[in-house]
């Protein structure tokens, strides 16, 4: 698995973070104003990258969390089988199978360049490129 350990104060809405040992992106970020003795406490929603399921988190703002490398890569359709899309990554020329998205079915043709991310051992096709 490939994390880094970060303080929560540090993260964002829009950054990734690792909750139940999945790769999940920063919905809402809110804190809470520390009491008389208390450390303030930071609570964070987030959805599942790879399975779309929302996740909660909430801790000191001082507790130190795992976030995902996210690898952000360039790839060409090669072909479309029913829901699966083969890939060509233009910087090492491998070629993958991938799920094809449900909001990209129309966008997603052969010839067509498209980003997709790794992160923690899973691929997901994430936005179509050129027109």
């Amino acid at each position: 698995m490939s994390t880094k350990v970060v303080e929560i104060k540090t993260l964002k809405v829009g950054k990734y973070i690792v909750l139940n040992g999945e790769a999940c992106k920063i919905i809402s970020y809110t804190t809470s104003s520390p009491g008389k003795h208390g450390a303030a406490k930071a609570r964070i929603e987030a959805v599942g990258i790879f399975d779309n399921q929302k996740r909660s988190l909430v801790k000191p703002v001082d507790t130190k969390v795992d976030t995902p490398i996210i690898d952000k890569r360039l790839g060409q359709v090669i072909s479309i089988q029913g829901d699966n899309v083969q890939i060509m990554d233009l910087e090492n020329y491998d070629t993958i199978d991938l799920q094809m998205p449900e909001d990209l079915k129309d966008e997603i043709t052969e010839g067509r360049e498209v980003e997709y991310i790794v992160a923690m051992g899973n691929m997901k096709i994430m936005r179509t490129r050129g027109s």
